[in-house]
């Protein structure tokens, strides 16, 4: 059996032993114009090839908002072999990542699937096909992302309705439901974990709530999924995401999805086409779940290694197992609570019920500048905190303890390099 290192010699020696000679042109080596002779062509100009330097990336310690590290038997699966999108070894590959997707989701929706795309192309996946022109969606927004899921709901022609509350506060169930029974949408949408502010939703009784009033729900968990507990099934969630590259510590670029059978019934019955052909879940779906005893149809050409190292990550939370995985985020934000306490640094978030384990935000000292501390951690010490987003620019500091890298260890190096850059601020 061939091995993916004698992959290229292997093809040099069969194009050497199988392809006739007479076949070969016989055209001089160094120009390569010979296959073109017969077309003028202008002449290559070489201003762009060269002096770029080469692409060696430092080691960071990743504590924003995502990415997190990568383990490295997540980043190995980078460099797997490639195989074709049609293989079936690829299928089996598929049906195990689905697999521990659904684990991930806590549901059993067959439509599970990992969007070629960041979180935010996830996002849009739900949005363009749960919504029809004309359709009303309310969006609770209490945030950036919240706010982004109103930016692209009226670009599929919403009737966007909004129930917001002050950045760092949670929706009640009462406020909930009386924006249901004003508004009375098609679908509902709220964030889980809010990256820009470190709050976490609480969602008991909020599907209940959407299947009284006959809605969908759709909840955004980019920054909440692995790290605290989910529950779809449960909870009465239709349609859910999350990106590979935050709690689940895999690669950007992919990022979970799944479908209730009602969100799919409101796909299947739609008036109109979905208005993004890219993220289409009827055109999707042939792929990713044919039905028994059917072949799977080609949509897209899906990024087979991203695929590959997101199985990886997702098998590393399955082999821990979700109730472990979380208190280990947990242990290690309890940690930052109690070492920010002593620095004398503050929360944004005041109420421990809705705090987010996977992010927090920091209220930055009077005098101190942000920019300048998140440049002394990542200058000197190699670790990487974000600032504030819209409202909280240059106010707050957002620390994510996300997958891989929820470790108290982490966390006191982080504590450490913190009360260092701040005392240097003061000098």
């Amino acid at each position: 059996m061939l091995t993916y290192t004698d992959f290229c010699p292997w093809t040099v020696s069969f194009c050497r032993s199988r392809v006739s000679r007479s076949l070969v042109p016989r055209a001089p080596l160094f120009n390569p114009r010979y296959l073109f002779s017969s077309m003028s062509l202008p002449s290559v100009t070489d201003k762009n090839r060269g002096h770029v330097k080469p692409v060696h990336p430092p080691v960071r310690m990743l504590l924003g908002p995502g990415p997190s590290n990568i383990p490295p038997r997540v980043n190995l699966k980078l460099a797997s072999p490639m195989i074709g999108y049609m293989d079936p070894v690829y299928f089996e590959v598929m049906e195990g990542v689905q697999q521990l997707m659904r684990y991930l989701f806590q549901t059993d929706n067959e439509f599970t699937i990992p969007v070629s795309g960041a979180g935010s192309a996830a996002m849009e996946c739900c949005l363009s096909n749960l919504i029809e022109p004309g359709d009303t969606v309310l969006v609770c927004v209490s945030g950036y992302f919240s706010q982004r899921i109103c930016d692209m709901a009226v670009r599929y022609g919403a009737a966007l309705k909004t129930l917001e509350a002050p950045w760092g506060q949670a929706f009640s169930l009462a406020q909930i439901e009386e924006a249901l029974a004003t508004h009375k949408p098609s679908l509902l949408c709220l964030v889980h974990g809010e990256t820009s502010t470190g709050v976490r939703q609480p969602m008991d009784g909020i599907g209940q709530l959407a299947k009284k009033y006959n809605s969908l729900l759709m909840v955004d968990t980019v920054a909440s999924l692995g790290g605290v507990p989910f529950f779809v099934d449960a909870w009465g969630v239709d349609a859910c995401y999350t990106g590979g590259q935050k709690c689940l510590s895999g690669p950007p670029g992919i990022s979970p999805l799944t479908f209730s059978p009602l969100a799919m019934q409101k796909i299947k019955g739609r008036k109109t086409p979905v208005a993004n052909w890219y993220l289409d879940a009827t055109l999707l779906a042939p792929y990713w779940c044919p039905p028994a005893g059917q072949p799977r149809k080609y949509h897209h050409t899906t990024p087979a290694n991203l695929i590959y190292s997101l199985h990886e990550a997702l098998s590393i939370i399955a082999e821990d197992g979700l109730d472990k995985t979380w208190a280990r985020h947990k242990e290690a934000t309890d940690a930052l609570y109690e070492g920010l306490t002593s620095l004398g640094l503050g929360l944004v978030v005041s109420d421990p019920a809705i705090r987010l384990t996977s992010l927090t935000s920091i209220t930055a000292p009077e005098g101190v500048n942000t920019a300048e501390v998140q440049k002394y951690l990542l200058t000197k010490h190699d670790i990487e905190v974000a600032g504030g987003l819209g409202q909280f620019a240059g106010k707050i500091w957002r620390v994510g303890l996300m997958g891989w890298n929820a470790r108290v260890p982490n966390v006191k190096i982080l504590l450490s390099a913190l009360k260092e850059a701040i005392e240097a601020q003061k000098k």
